[in-house]
């Protein structure tokens, strides 16, 4: 009985192992687009963020306004993702068993994990920004 089980559930568990995969590279993909979206933003901003920092701004201050276009971009993302999600998650109902595919556990926990992730992929460039020189920023301008 074992193994017809086995076999039974066999097409479902390597269609979700896939799309688990699939999202763990859907994950990564994000966290890199969003740490290249503001690594440019930072590049593009830096004369305004020398003015800011010759002028007196921590480095604080200017950490959490980077950290901030990361959390609103992560946002407008993951709204328009949960939109996306609850709208397609009809789908997925023949392929789980005992949980509710709109389960607002789930589609809040996942909400959380990715603005997590997107806030720790912008903390790189926040931390690039803070340390940018005001002299060479005003020279450049």
């Amino acid at each position: 009985m074992t193994t017809v089980m086995a076999r039974e559930i066999a097409r479902d568990r390597f269609a979700l192992t896939l799309m688990g995969v699939f999202a763990a590279v859907a994950v990564a993909l994000a966290a890199i687009g969003v740490y290249g979206v503001l690594s440019y933003l930072v590049s593009q901003r830096t004369s305004e963020i020398g003015i800011r920092m010759a002028l007196g701004a921590r480095a604080s201050q200017v950490r959490s306004i980077v950290l901030g276009q990361a959390a609103a971009l992560a946002g407008i993302g993951i709204g328009v993702g949960l939109a996306g999600a609850f709208g397609l998650s009809r789908l997925l109902n023949t392929m789980v068993f005992g949980v509710s595919v709109t389960d607002p556990v789930i589609f809040g926990s996942v909400a959380v994990g990715l603005g997590v992730i997107a806030i720790v992929a912008g903390y790189v460039p926040a931390r690039r920004a803070t340390r940018v020189d005001p002299m060479h920023a005003l020279r450049n301008e």
